[in-house]
Parts: C-alpha cells; structure tokens; sequence
C-alpha cells in the first residue's frame, strides 16, 4: 500500500480529477464573494503514509507549476492496530511523535506558514493555533487539499468541503464519521459530496449504512451510479425515471434551437425540462465517464441555455434570488446556471483571434454573441462588448484599448446619469468608486442619500419614485462595468 508508484499513480490521478471532482469550474456564492469551487480532505492510513503523500503532492505540483495549496496535520504515531470502526482521538500533544515524524511536520508546518504568512510550529501553543488557523482556512476554501490520518475526520464541518479522498480502511461508525465531512449542502452547485476510495470500501459502506439507517437507507444516503442518471432507471415504484439522454433527446425533439417556443406553456416545459437537465449534467460531471459524453456540443448547449435566461428574465419576479418561483410551479436554476462563468477575458481573448483574422473571421462574432447570450453576467455587457468591436482595427492593442474603451465609456455613462438624474456629482462619483471596491451596490442607508438631489427638484414627483427611477438606472450601470472597469 505504501509502495512509492503506487502513491505517485493516485496523486496523479487526484491532481488529474481534482478541478473535476471539486468544481473548480463552477462558481457560487460565498459570503457575498463569487468563488469557484470546493475543496477536500485526502485521509490515510497511518502518519508515514501522511508523509509520503505531502512529498508527492509537492512534487508533482512542482512538476506541473500547477499552484494548489496542499496541507497536513497530525498528533501522535496513529497505532496501525487502531480499530477502523471508531475514529481515536488525536490531541494536542506532539510530544509522542518520533523525531522524524515530528521533524516532518514541522517543515510542512513551514510551508504553511511561508503560504499564509503565519509564524506556527509543533510546540504545544504554537501546535493547537495552527489546527485553529487550519480549520479557518478550510472553511474559507484556502486549503485544497487537506491530508489527514484521523484528526478533521469527526466533528469538523465546513460548507465548502465537497469531496473525501480515501486511503484508508474504515468501517462502520468510522467510516459514516469520516464520510460525512462531505455532506454539508450549501446550494444548488453542491447537493451532495463526493467520496473518492483507492481501496475497496464498497461492502463496508453498505454495512455500515444497513447497520446505522436500515436496509432502504442505502438508496436514500447514496447517489445512484452513472449509467442511472444518464440513461435512467426504475424507482422503487415501478416508475421510469428519465436519464440524461432521454432529456437531451426530448429536448432537440420539442425543441429545436433554431425554432422559436410559441405559447406559455411551451416555455412553461421548456423551463421544467432543461432545468432537469441543468441537475443532472451537475450531478455526472463528477462522474469520470461523463467528459465527451455531454451529448450537446458547447455551441449548441450555449444556444438552449440562451433562450433559458431569456425565459428567466422575461418570468422573473422583481426581487432576485438563486430560485425564482412562476405561478408556484416552476424553479429556475439560476445558481446552476451562474456556476459555469463565461469571464471578460475569455471574451477579450476571442477578441483577440478576431484581430488577428484581420477582422474577417464573421464566426469568431458569432462565437461572442453566443457566449455573451448564454450568460447572466455577461448580458449586461452586451452593447459595452459590441462597441468595443466596432472600433477594432489594424492598429487595436485588444486589453490595453479595452482598458481605454471601458474607462471612457465608464465616464461618460456616469456623467450622463449625474446630468439627467441631478445627482450630486462628487458624491455621487464617489459612492460609485466605493461600490466597485467594494463589489456591492448598496442602496440603503445615508451614503445613496447623499447623491439624491434635494427634494425641490423633484417638481411635483414622489421622492420614493424618484430614488427607485436613480437606484435603477445606477444598478445598471454598476452591473454594466462590475468586473471590467
């Protein structure tokens, strides 16, 4: 088990499957941050085998220049005859650990503190700071990958924690313990947590499930396995449950892109229908299988996925939010849809490729349009995007003129709105600048009060539509420039 090509064969397949397993693709929120993926914990069997993992995974990340921050912790020398059921408790108490294990952490401990400028050792204050300063950055997703023999394996909680890599033999009250440090739910993108094993732990979990939950717990704690989701199967009922590719077909088949939806209810099945999809596809792509069996080429997923926000913002409700309810029976999986995010650069890159067709390559346009439409974040940059274009020519730095473009336009939009709304225009300037810094526009309180104009100049108006008409009109503007100005 603790054979060095053996070790070397896992961590490659971790770092392979780690942005797949992870999410690092997708976004969400967190504490009103956007933030792209998850983390996880890698447990092993014993302190020398913690050892041989945290060298390799340093090596191979060297290797690859790949920057990951990879961590470790432990107490005392874990007794190989320790039972796998029940996970022991690890103090504080370094003091039993050999000299070289315990000469090890120390220099792990070094590269921890050189990652995060902290100043921690293995003496015994020095030791429990930094399992509390470990446990904060887990939580806030700075540690990717946390390697463990027993100690985060019970009672420790944290919402970005999304995936248990698994070298160790457990079983039954330890292995429900270790298990479920993966199984905080915290939205839409994350339903479930993932459990990677490199040793056959298939029978132990069933047994340990049967014994803690009953014989139909099974079904209920654990997803179904790949080919279920994406071909379907038969529920306890008898009842055929659609797969991902009944989805997709019935999809191209009633739907058409290149055919318009006609009628309320139609866009009503079009919404239930590619939502189901949307879950599904979230819930294979953590499937190895699943990559380039996604069955909808990207050209083609991002055309259906347009005509899904141009549903969402033709239904939804005044006040946004990840799930927007229509007549009580309809959900859009707006969260599923923001995790896959199309960023400026990616657009300024095709940008790019346009230039250097000499500004003749019409499907690079086309190819923008449509990364552009199928993204919420990128819709409100449209006609900045557009315009932009229009001025490329022979001569065009494409980031540098970018950078130009959007700070004039930035300008002149903000002094149009000042003009036609009477705001005052150092404070209102002002407040623009702290709401970018801040990447929030907050509209309640007395610094938004500052910019109003005074109520003279409302004419015979209501103060309360005014603010509503200057709220607005600055949303959209804050929303135009956030992450490009």
């Amino acid at each position: 088990m603790g054979a060095p090509k053996r070790i070397e064969e896992i961590v490659r397949y971790t770092l392979e499957h780690f942005d797949q397993k992870t999410k690092r693709n997708s976004f969400y929120t967190l504490k009103g941050q956007r933030t792209a993926g998850f983390n996880s914990i890698f447990a092993v069997s014993s302190i020398p085998m913690a050892m041989k993992y945290y060298t390799e995974f340093k090596r191979q990340l060297a290797e690859q220049q790949r920057e990951l921050t990879v961590a470790t912790i432990f107490s005392f020398a874990a007794n190989e005859a320790d039972p796998e059921d029940v996970m022991p408790e690890e103090g504080f108490d370094t003091e039993a650990l050999d000299k070289t294990s315990r000469d090890f952490l120390d220099g792990a401990i070094a590269d921890y503190n050189k990652a995060f400028h902290t100043n921690f050792d293995t003496s015994a204050d020095k030791f429990q700071n930094y399992y509390k300063d470990l446990s904060m950055r887990v939580k806030s997703r700075e540690v990717d990958i946390l390697i463990v023999v027993n100690m985060f394996l019970t009672g420790f909680d944290a919402t970005t924690l999304n995936t248990l890599w698994v070298d160790k033999n457990l079983k039954m009250h330890g292995l429900i313990q270790a298990f479920s440090r993966t199984n905080r739910i915290l939205n839409s993108v994350k339903t479930f947590g993932n459990i990677v094993c490199f040793r056959d732990l298939q029978q132990a979990t069933e047994d340990a499930i049967a014994l803690f939950g009953d014989k139909e717990a099974n079904s209920i704690v654990l997803l179904k396995d790949y080919d279920s989701y994406y071909s379907g199967y038969t529920d306890d009922k008898g009842k055929d449950v659609p797969g991902y590719q009944d989805l997709v077909d019935e999809l191209t088949e009633k739907f058409p892109i290149a055919e318009p939806i006609i009628g309320e209810q139609n866009e009503k099945d079009y919404i239930k229908l590619y939502g189901k999809i949307l879950r599904l596809k979230n819930i294979l792509s953590t499937f190895d299988r699943f990559a380039g069996n996604e069955l909808l080429p990207e050209r083609v997923f991002q055309d259906y996925q347009s005509v899904y926000i141009d549903l969402y913002q033709k239904y939804r409700p005044k006040i946004d939010g990840d799930k927007e309810n229509i007549n009580d029976d309809i959900e859009f999986e707006i969260e599923l849809i923001r995790q896959v995010e199309i960023n400026i650069d990616y657009i300024l890159m095709l940008v790019g490729k346009y230039h250097a067709s000499n500004c003749k390559d019409k499907e690079i346009l086309g190819a923008i349009d449509r990364a552009i439409d199928s993204s919420i974040q990128l819709r409100s940059k449209k006609d900045l995007i557009q315009g932009f274009i229009e001025t490329v020519n022979a001569s065009t730095v494409v980031d540098r003129d970018w950078r130009i473009y959007v700070e004039k336009q930035k300008e002149q939009d903000l002094d149009q709105i000042i003009a036609e709304e009477k705001l005052k225009p150092d404070e209102a300037k002002h407040f623009i600048d702290n709401s970018f810094r801040d990447g929030t526009l907050k509209t309640t309180g007395t610094d938004f009060d500052r910019i109003m104009p005074p109520v003279s100049r409302f004419g015979g108006g209501s103060r309360t539509e005014k603010k509503q008409g200057i709220i607005r009109r600055l949303s959209g503007f804050f929303e135009k420039y956030l992450g490009v100005a």
